[in-house]
């Protein structure tokens, strides 16, 4: 019995110095990637940035957005985007249980939002005081623009391969057509580019680029965006 009690105040005293060591941690990234937010949008604030890409010469609205187009990055890149408040905790979570199995740092949970800020404000580096500054960047976004407006935003300066960043110039580039006039299977092909543009560019490699589509319609079936006989009728369009 004595033994029992020994080693639980032991458990307790351990579970206390993890926990402050825990908070101390935090707050020490949480105060570097403060000052590193503050940095970023001190020569140039968030709204200026956000303006000066919706006063850009091609920038697609939302609404001028096929929902194929846009229910396919949902499903692929971010399926929780509606919901969540620009911060996906439970996609954290994963990615850091997939990190300690694998040991490394590979997966990074990031939200559209995150990608957003971190390609407009920040450099590409997976360390800590970045992934707290984002943070400080995704909840000031969230505050002042909708999700629509965030969607847009992303999908009209996010890279496609090529020479093509930004939807409107890869519809034209790849396909010679608008955003509103894609089919559904280039609406799909689109979307899952920006995962890995140089590899998924059907300019590129054609058969990465169709093996990616099928990443991303198994994505929207299993998102119940699609039904598997709606996917498959997909597929044997372009067989």
């Amino acid at each position: 019995m004595k033994n029992k009690h020994y080693v639980g105040k032991i458990l307790l005293r351990l579970f206390i110095i993890l926990f402050c060591f825990g908070i101390l941690f935090g707050g020490f990234f949480g105060i570097k990637g403060y000052r590193m937010y503050r940095e970023a949008t001190a020569e140039k604030s968030i709204e200026e940035t956000m303006e000066e890409i919706q006063g850009g010469a091609h920038f697609v609205r939302y609404s001028e957005l096929p929902q194929f187009y846009i229910n396919a990055v949902i499903s692929v890149e971010d399926h929780r985007f509606m919901e969540h408040p620009g911060i996906d905790f439970i996609a954290i979570c994963r990615a850091a249980l997939a990190d300690i199995r694998t040991c490394s740092f590979k997966e990074g949970g990031s939200t559209i939002t995150q990608q957003l800020v971190k390609n407009q404000f920040f450099t590409q580096d997976k360390i800590l005081e970045r992934k707290a500054a984002e943070v400080f960047a995704v909840f000031d976004v969230e505050g002042n623009y909708s999700k629509e407006e965030i969607f847009e935003l992303y999908v009209n300066t996010i890279y496609f391969g090529g020479e093509y960043y930004g939807i409107y110039d890869a519809a034209k580039g790849y396909f010679g057509k608008t955003p509103s006039e894609l089919t559904d299977y280039e609406a799909v092909m689109l979307a899952g580019l920006p995962n890995a543009p140089s590899a998924y560019s059907p300019d590129a490699n054609m058969e990465l680029a169709s093996k990616r589509v099928e990443q991303v319609l198994d994505s929207m079936v299993r998102n119940k965006l699609l039904t598997r006989e709606e996917a498959d009728g997909l597929r044997s369009q372009n067989e």
